[in-house]
C-alpha cells in the first residue's frame, strides 16, 4: 500500500494539518469517483471566517477520506472544521455508507491492505497474523510530513496495540 498522494503535494507545507476518516467499508468505484468529485468542489469553496482556506482532499484507497489545510495562509477554526465533519455526514447519506467510522482499523497483510473492526484486530493478533513488525495504517496522523513518513507503522510502535 502506498501512501496517499496528499502527502507528496509540493505546493503544501510540511505543517499542514491533516484529518483522516475511515469508511465503513469499501467504497464502489463510482462512490469513489462521486465523493471525490464532491470533496474537491468542497474544499475549493472552504473557508475560515470568511477567508478562503488552502485545502485539498483525497478519496484513499476506497476507505479512507483525507482532507488537508496549509495553514500558513489561513487558519482553520472550529466552525471551518464542524463545516467538514457536516460535509462528510451529508456524503454518507448520498452515498449510504458511514464515512466517519472511528472503529474500523487496517493492516497490511501479504502485500494488500485489509481492514477490520476491533474484535478482527484481535483476533488477528491471537492467531499471530499480526505481529510487531506488521504495518499499521496510522489515522491519527496529525501534518503532512507525519502522513508521508508515519502514515504506516509497524504494530509495535502503533497506537493500536493500546486497543486491543
Amino acid at each position: 500500500m502506498l501512501t496517499p498522494r496528499l502527502a507528496y503535494l509540493p505546493n503544501f507545507d510540511d505543517t499542514s494539518r491533516v484529518w483522516v476518516y475511515v469508511c465503513a467499508r469499501p467504497l464502489t468505484e463510482t462512490q469513489a469517483e462521486t465523493l471525490q468529485d464532491a470533496l474537491n468542489d468542497f474544499t475549493r469553496r472552504w473557508t475560515a471566517h470568511n477567508q478562503a482556506l488552502k485545502a485539498v482532499g483525497e478519496v484513499f484507497d476506497r476507505q479512507f477520506v483525507l482532507i488537508m489545510v496549509d495553514e500558513t495562509q489561513a487558519d482553520a477554526s472550529g466552525c471551518s472544521i464542524d463545516q467538514s465533519v457536516h460535509f462528510l455526514e451529508a456524503m454518507s447519506h448520498q452515498l449510504g455508507v458511514d464515512l466517519l467510522e472511528r472503529l474500523r482499523f487496517g493492516w497490511i497483510e501479504d502485500g494488500r491492505l485489509r481492514m477490520g473492526n476491533r474484535e478482527e484486530l484481535a483476533e488477528q493478533i491471537r492467531h499471530q497474523r499480526i505481529g510487531p513488525d506488521t504495518l499499521m495504517v496510522n489515522t491519527l496522523v496529525q501534518t503532512k510530513r507525519d502522513l508521508r513518513e508515519r502514515w504506516l507503522l509497524p504494530f509495535a510502535q502503533s497506537w493500536h496495540q493500546r486497543i486491543v
